[in-house]
């Protein structure tokens, strides 16, 4: 058990302010439709949802990048948009959360990736995507990587938020990460199942326990295949950390000295789990980056997922809920 003092976490809190880290991964618009549910359609055996508001949010390695902002450190957001209205709505959400858009690339050929969720009396009632998973082509990769190779000076950290969009590619997975390595730089891995065994000689590799069973071809039904699958993780990628995420078993965390921690859930009341990830490795990287230890820093981000597991929609983190939830316990 990692136990903070009030001390301890207004240090981390505090140093918090001064890191820069760039977060690179494939970008995408939350759009949400609100609305009640009173009758069934005549046409279809479907709920008829009456709208009664609708919000768009930063989503996918941006809702990264916000919990970044949100933590009180500053964003450097890398990614890809289309050369269309959502594009367009995309850079002026940036604009208003002061996030900088100089990381941003546009690729006429593809559109801004979108996701609508329609919700109603707080349930999910449809996702919608819009997307194109196909590779970007090599020349906004050398736009994306040149991005992060102008600023890796100022930069204490860098996150890859792979959502197998096709912006992070094989290439250039190897070159962010070996650009991080011969700067001393945190590099931390948020994976997905195509790219999961290119993220070799990462600060933090994070997967969860759905992604580890789909790369590994096995279950992971209790501790004892937890663990197995923990050490195989560490001496395929040759991580220096591996966290794996178990939902409502908390999490595990395997060392390159062969510390095994379990560290159980700190949701209290699961409302919607979406973003939750998103604010584990935000959360997870903003505190190693501060100078907290692997173990100190996903203990926190344990702590601020299971904060926003407890809102419906996608929320990000915010200083001082962290804060009351630690000194809390």
């Amino acid at each position: 058990m990692v136990v903070f003092t009030e001390q301890r976490i207004d240090a981390l809190l505090s140093a918090v302010r001064s890191k820069t880290i760039a977060v690179v991964g494939d970008v995408m618009i939350d759009r949400y439709i609100w609305g009640s549910v009173n009758r069934v359609s005549p046409e279809a055996p479907v709920p008829v949802v009456e709208v009664e508001s609708e919000s768009s949010r930063l989503g996918g390695a941006a809702n990264v990048a916000n919990n970044i902002t949100a933590l009180g450190a500053k964003a450097l957001l890398v990614g890809v948009v289309g050369n269309d209205r959502s594009g367009e709505e995309f850079r002026a959400i940036l604009e208003r959360q002061g996030t900088s858009a100089e990381g941003i690339v546009t690729d006429a050929a593809r559109p801004t990736t979108v996701k609508t969720r329609v919700i109603a009396h707080n349930q999910h009632v449809v996702r919608i995507d819009s997307e194109e998973k196909k590779d970007v082509p090599e020349e906004v990769q050398e736009r994306l990587f040149a991005v992060l190779e102008q600023r890796i000076g100022s930069l204490d950290a860098i996150i890859i938020e792979d959502y197998n969009k096709g912006v992070v590619v094989k290439s250039l997975i190897r070159r962010i990460i070996d650009l991080a390595n011969k700067h001393k730089k945190i590099v931390t891995i948020d994976p997905k199942f195509h790219n999961f065994f290119e993220y070799t000689n990462v600060t933090v590799f994070k997967p969860n326990k759905k992604e580890t069973e789909e790369a590994l071809g096995t279950k992971l039904r209790n501790d004892d295949e937890v663990i197995a699958a923990g050490r195989t993780l560490l001496e395929k990628l040759k991580a220096e950390n591996v966290l794996l995420t178990r939902s409502e078993k908390g999490m595990s965390l395997f060392e390159q000295n062969g510390t095994i921690t379990h560290i159980p859930t700190k949701a209290r009341n699961v409302a919607d789990v979406s973003g939750a990830g998103d604010t584990v490795i935000a959360t997870l990287t903003a505190m190693m980056a501060s100078g907290a230890t692997f173990t100190e820093s996903s203990a926190l981000a344990n702590y601020a997922g299971g904060i926003v597991c407890g809102e419906v929609g996608i929320i990000p983190i915010e200083p001082s809920a962290l804060r009351a939830a630690v000194l809390e316990h």
